[in-house]
């Protein structure tokens, strides 16, 4: 076991950074050793962050080559956009160094084939850093799976539900302290090109963990359909102007995307694309449906058999009795890093899986069975929502899958382990 691990940083965007600034650099058994950034301005807000924290400035660099020849490095965190993704993460697992990924979703489904078979060559474990995953909602309702406490599993919700024109799409536009008239993020292009489950991760991550998606059950059919796409040239009208350039675009991008799946096990999954048109309030509508009980966020509620109707709004007192052996640990301790808290949670899972030498929790497999969903929706949708074979990816190892790595982190079983410290001792 490695007591302190080398890692190469790729990319400092507004994720990239926050993710550096929060979670692993706070790690007193990580260093960065080297960063790759193009960006000269994002540079220097990295350096920041090294200078404020107290640590050695890394070595930076924008040749990702000088990360995949670094024969210190063990692990590369890849943050950049969704279209760099896959390249950067093959020539990192044929490097022989652990890959983690930030969420998203793929551009071809051919990505999401030659991800595997460079796993499957090299067996260098590659993880997505889904924090939804390890948010305590989410892990409460994997623990009363795991309990038998909602019986026999027979549908699961999800949704990313975020209005991002204002917040995220057009966000430097709207800026006070604008630098240009023009959008530089990255996924507005998707928008425009593309008609599809575009972000599919937050929701379905947890449903599959929940579901035993690739070990003893798997996706196997998908169907999702568009609504009309209206709602980004209305939102460009109405800010900028109808002669401004945005809102003269035909966007492809369907304002609400509802995608269903079935399973092998018989259990189905709903889950809803929903960011361009305007909503009151972040939702990722997660609930799990069995024979036994239910639990709903949109209520917060958690129905059991043999509670007394209705039940709202009990969530609390859940926790109390229900909470994940994880999240109970990390509340006695002070939860920290962003997102409640998740976004730590899931740096630490991919820490300590490259200390041990051992698996991710979050594998190969089921990072591209969550990739995979961009591509496969939008061959649905172009098909007018005809159901599309869902691959597998596991080549039939779903059925009997090799023994799980349990530990701390693991979310295919509930494991407990305080031996191994969340935060650093002396915090």
């Amino acid at each position: 076991m490695k007591t302190k691990i080398k890692i190469g940083y790729v990319g400092v965007g507004r994720r990239g950074l926050g993710m550096l600034k929060k979670c692993f650099i706070k790690m007193d058994d990580v260093e960065i050793s080297v960063l790759c950034e193009i960006s000269d301005e994002r540079v220097a807000m990295a350096k920041e962050v090294f200078n404020e924290n107290q640590k050695p400035v890394p070595k930076i660099t924008d040749r990702y080559d000088d990360i995949i020849d670094d024969p210190e490095i063990d692990a590369v965190v890849i943050m950049t956009g969704w279209d760099s993704r896959p390249e950067l993460a093959k020539k990192a697992m044929l490097a022989g160094k652990y890959t983690a990924i930030e969420v998203g979703c793929s551009d071809t489904l051919d990505e999401c084939f030659q991800l595997i078979d460079v796993y499957e060559k090299t067996g260098t474990p590659l993880m997505m850093l889904e924090n939804c995953c390890y948010g305590r909602r989410e892990m409460l309702a994997l623990n009363l799976v795991k309990q038998g406490l909602l019986g026999e599993l027979v549908h699961c919700t999800g949704a990313y539900s975020h209005y991002l024109n204002s917040v995220e799409l057009f966000a430097e536009m709207l800026s006070e302290n604008k630098k240009s008239d023009r959008v530089t993020h990255y996924r507005l292009r998707h928008y425009i090109e593309e008609n599809r489950e575009n972000y599919p991760t937050h929701e379905l991550g947890p449903i599959c963990k929940v579901l035993g998606i690739n070990r003893g059950n798997r996706i196997v059919k998908l169907s999702s359909f568009a609504s009309k796409a209206v709602g980004i040239k209305s939102f460009a009208e109405e800010r900028f102007g109808k002669d401004n350039e945005y809102a003269k675009i035909d966007y492809k991008q369907g304002d609400i995307v509802n995608t269903i799946m079935t399973c092998a096990g018989g259990e189905t999954i709903s889950i809803t694309l929903d960011t361009t048109v305007p909503r009151a309030y972040y939702s990722r509508n997660f609930s799990v449906r069995g024979t036994k009980g239910m639990m709903n966020e949109e209520r917060q509620a958690i129905f059991l058999e043999g509670m007394d109707e209705p039940t709202y709004n009990n969530e609390a007192e859940m926790f109390q009795k229900y909470d994940h052996p994880l999240h109970a640990e990390y509340e006695r301790v002070g939860a920290r890093g962003g997102h409640g808290g998740m976004d730590w949670l899931v740096c630490r899972a991919f820490v300590e899986a490259v200390k041990n030498g051992t698996n991710t929790p979050i594998d190969a497999y089921d990072t591209v069975t969550w990739l995979a969903v961009g591509a496969l929706s939008e061959q649905s949708i172009n098909g007018g929502g005809i159901p599309i074979d869902f691959p597998d990816f596991t080549n039939g190892k779903w059925q009997n899958r090799e023994p799980i790595v349990t530990g701390k982190y693991c979310l295919d079983e509930i494991c407990i382990d305080e031996s191994v410290k969340i935060v650093n001792e002396e915090e």
